[in-house]
């Protein structure tokens, strides 16, 4: 990393110590699933609910605290960031598999919270899109990041991915590598183990689909009819990271949609620490300020 990169990292850092200043600190707390999962979720502020769910290999804290969103949106809310099952804190059932749309609705049931404000980054998108198929009436917004809902047609499929961007933003390797190692970490591998294993040659080129530059777990295929949707929803994507692929439905069927692209960033430098853009962070706050129950 460059003076100039360290630069800004010191930069965000000391902001982001502000900003926990000012929030102050976030609870740790657990539940326990209807089929037995512990679930560790953070809390911090006071005001309508907001519930975030991060992306495949994240956290709770590496995807809304380190980089300031949980801190920011609890000046004016109550945010509640959990760690989905096989990520985090929370209990890991299947290895490396992904988290589950029903433990957010069953957190939600556990805390007393009838309606919130969602937001998923990635496979927490994922989860925001399943959220809004099943149990749309318990959200007052919804936005997606790094992910979105995409074109069933072939033909529209084609035709909205020929309007992206090919390329990458050159910090992109560097945040990938650092979620590895923190992955890992989380898993029970020290920190000289975590560098070792984030390091190893790969066998074959992961997609740019996950949180750490590998494919989330195939899904079940999303059944949902977006004209139906009445809450705004929201898109924030990279420039590099297929962000017309993810949207154009979205954009034409959603009765009340705003997308975002953020210039230069791909799916790691969209949302990561040091690289996270304050407009990531300004339109996420705004969107869901401007969407608020009175």
């Amino acid at each position: 990393m460059s003076k100039s990169m360290w630069a800004g990292a010191l930069m965000v850092s000391a902001l982001l110590s502000c900003m926990a200043a000012f929030a102050g600190e976030p609870t740790h707390e657990y539940f326990t699933t209807s089929d037995g999962i512990k679930i560790h979720y953070m809390q911090l502020g006071e005001g309508s609910p907001v519930v975030l769910i991060h992306g495949y290999t994240g956290s709770a804290e590496g995807n809304w605290y380190r980089n300031g969103i949980a801190e920011t949106l609890a000046k004016n809310h109550r945010v509640i960031a959990l760690d989905c099952r096989n990520h985090g804190r929370s209990d890991k059932p299947q290895e490396n598999g992904p988290g589950k749309a029903e433990d957010v609705i069953e957190l939600m049931d556990h805390l007393k919270i009838e309606k919130a404000h969602v937001h998923g980054y990635s496979m927490g998108g994922m989860i925001t899109g399943r959220l809004l198929a099943s149990n749309p009436e318990r959200f007052l917004t919804a936005a997606f990041g790094g992910s979105g809902i995409s074109e069933t047609d072939p033909d529209l499929q084609a035709k909205a991915a020929a309007m992206d961007k090919e390329g990458t933003d050159p910090q992109e390797a560097e945040a990938s590598r650092a979620l590895r190692i923190r992955h890992a970490m989380d898993n029970g591998a020290s920190r000289e183990e975590a560098e070792k294993m984030a390091d190893a040659p790969r066998e074959t080129p992961r997609p740019t689909t996950g949180a750490a530059g590998a494919a989330a777990p195939p899904r079940p295929r999303l059944e949902i009819d977006l004209t139906k949707v009445t809450v705004p929803v929201l898109a924030i994507n990279g420039e590099f990271d297929r962000p017309h692929a993810k949207t154009e439905r979205m954009a034409r069927e959603l009765k009340n949609f705003k997308n975002i692209v953020l210039p230069g960033k791909s799916h790691l430098t969209a949302i990561a620490a040091p690289y996270i853009p304050k407009e990531y962070i300004e339109n996420l706050a705004a969107f869901i300020d401007a969407n608020d129950s009175k």
